[in-house]
């Protein structure tokens, strides 16, 4: 089976809202597997790398204050078109803008907090994963309920 990891982070609001359980279960309730999951406080080093995309930009200091200000909790989730799947999982950058049944759009009410972060492609996981974990913190494991999820033959 032809698998891709992503970054997900689960940002200090989700957190401070007690929200993590529930969004844990929304990856885990569509087949995403948990790869690498801790909770965090982000250090200022790793946020400006996170965040290197958006420097010079007005928002990228309260990015990093933001990511900073409690703990999160950082992920890699593994699966067959992980970066997608977990994206429209996500919803809308904003949570007024964002579609009930989406994360977002159930829990965010907010344009500067927004519950939640995920790798846009697979050149951002590659980049963003290696920022919160080593290759040792990654594990490679099957889930069996996924013989039920994905079709073994593969899908187009």
């Amino acid at each position: 089976m032809n698998t891709e990891k992503t970054l997900i982070i689960i940002k200090p609001d989700a957190v401070q809202r007690q929200l993590v359980g529930q969004i844990v279960s929304r990856f885990e309730q569509k087949g995403m597997k948990f790869a690498g999951l801790k909770l965090i406080h982000v250090s200022k080093a790793q946020a400006e790398n996170l965040y290197s995309v958006h420097k010079g930009k007005h928002f990228y200091d309260s990015l990093v204050e933001f990511i900073t200000a409690s703990p999160v909790v950082v992920c890699v989730i593994d699966g067959q078109k992980a970066i997608s799947i977990c994206r429209n999982l996500m919803g809308a950058t904003f949570g007024p803008q964002a579609q009930p049944g989406t994360i977002r759009g159930d829990f965010g009410a907010s344009v500067s907090y927004n519950l939640i972060h995920g790798s846009d492609s697979p050149e951002s996981a590659n980049r963003e994963i290696p920022i919160f974990f080593s290759p040792s913190d990654i594990l490679n494991y099957e889930i069996i309920s996924n013989r039920w999820t994905y079709n073994p033959a593969g899908e187009k």
